[in-house]
Parts: C-alpha cells; sequence; structure tokens
C-alpha cells in the first residue's frame, strides 16, 4: 500500500492567477476568451463559476487544469507558473494534483465501475483502493456492475469516484449534472459537496443553474472573458436543500 499523502492545508492558496487573457485568431476575427483575469483559489473552498455561454468559464476551467495555456499573465500553482511550465510538467500537474468530471461520464464500457476506476489507481502517486472512492460517492453496492447496468447517475458517480481516487488536491467538474434529471443532479452534486468536506479538495464546478450556486463557498460570475461580481457564503446549502 503507498503512503498516505500529508493533510492539506485548507487555507492555503492553491491558485493564484494575475492578468490571464486568452485569444484566438487575429485582427478582425480576434477572440478574447479570457480578459486580464485575477484571482485566488483556496484549498477546500467550492467555487461555482457562473455566466452566459461565451463568458470564459470553460476557458478558466481548462487553464486550472493545464488542458490550455493562457496567451498572457500568470497562472501560479503552488511554487510552479503553469503559463510558462514544459510539457513534462504540465502533465505531471494533470496526473498528480488534478481530478476532472465533465458533463459525458467517459466511462470504458467493457469495464466494471471498480475497473474503471482502478485506471487511476494504478498510475497516482498516493491513491485510494478503488472500493474507498466508490464508497465515497455511494456506490459499494455497484462495484462490479458494467455501465450499461448503472442509470446516467450511477455513471456520472463512478466518474466522480475516478477523478478523486488519486486523491486530488483540486477538483474540476464542468456540468456535471447537465445531462441528469432534478433528483439524479442532486444526488451527483451531494456526491461531489462529500468529497469536498471529506478530502478537503479544492472544488470548482461550472454550472447555467444560478441555484447550485448556494452550495458553494463563492460564486464567480463570468462575463466577456472577465469576473464582473463575486458573491460570498457564510453558510451553503445543501444539495437536498436546492430546488430548480
Amino acid at each position: 500500500m503507498p503512503d498516505k499523502p500529508p493533510p492539506k492545508n485548507l487555507h492555503s492558496p492553491v491558485f493564484r492567477a494575475r492578468a490571464l487573457t486568452k485569444t484566438y485568431g487575429s485582427g478582425d476575427t480576434l477572440v478574447r476568451a479570457l480578459s486580464g483575469v485575477d484571482l485566488d483559489l483556496f484549498g477546500g473552498e467550492m467555487v461555482v463559476l457562473l455566466g452566459p455561454s461565451g463568458s470564459g468559464k470553460s476557458t478558466l476551467l481548462n487553464h486550472l487544469g493545464a488542458l490550455d495555456l493562457p496567451s498572457s499573465g500568470s497562472l501560479i500553482f503552488e511554487n510552479t507558473d503553469l503559463a510558462h511550465a514544459s510539457d513534462d510538467v504540465l502533465t505531471q500537474f494533470r496526473r498528480n494534483h488534478v481530478g476532472f468530471v465533465f458533463q459525458l461520464y467517459n466511462l470504458i464500457p467493457s469495464l466494471t465501475a471498480r475497473e474503471n476506476v482502478e485506471l487511476i489507481t494504478n498510475i497516482a502517486r498516493h491513491p485510494m483502493a478503488p472500493e474507498e472512492a466508490l464508497a465515497l460517492v455511494g456506490l459499494s453496492d455497484r462495484m462490479d456492475h458494467f455501465p450499461s447496468q448503472l442509470s446516467g447517475g450511477q455513471q456520472q458517480r463512478v466518474a466522480i469516484a475516478r477523478a478523486i481516487a488519486k486523491r486530488p488536491d483540486i477538483l474540476l467538474c464542468d456540468e456535471p449534472t447537465g445531462a441528469l434529471d432534478v433528483a439524479t443532479g442532486i444526488t451527483v452534486l451531494d456526491a461531489i459537496a462529500r468529497i469536498n468536506r471529506d478530502l478537503g479538495t479544492l472544488t470548482v464546478i461550472i454550472t447555467h443553474n444560478a441555484v447550485i450556486g448556494s452550495m458553494a463557498d463563492r460564486v464567480l460570475h463570468l462575463f466577456d472573458g472577465k469576473i464582473v461580481r463575486e458573491e460570498r457564503h457564510h453558510t451553503r446549502r445543501s444539495a437536498a436543500a436546492l430546488e430548480w
């Protein structure tokens, strides 16, 4: 069994973004997806990104996960500026520190829930057992089922278990309930909130559903590539208390 990692400092900055800018094209076709974003994100908090399509939410999330690089500015994770890091450093960052949850579950159909999670635990530095990760999302009784034998919500929870099995510092969720009905979406949000609470994982969620913002410590409103407003919540609502 691998050694457990040291406990996280839930109050230290995980990310520091300064003047983060992303442009595509040039001249008359120039698109400014991010326009000088300044942002600090802290360990253990839950942050929701809200805004219309084209506001920069997905671009910002992709930068936090090192799936894309800014055109200018800095994005510092701990002591590393990801904006100017080598491909090898970025690969190690994604592998060791980030868990991704997307609207599409991206499970391998020929593998059971347990085996889908094992794909991550086999390459992680300090993984939890697949059984532990699946238990955290309430799927102890579905570990040996194939994706075709699981509901949409159960498949999404397998995807969450796979993402958190490496014990990531950051969990990035892009519309994790977008393809689900309300009741199933609440179950998935409850699993995400449990991971955030129990593991102290910085959790960033993109959503078009403003109601989900009440679960977060902070809600960042984006428009035209900028953070135009921030809400802070002293108390967070549970997923079960949400209505939409």
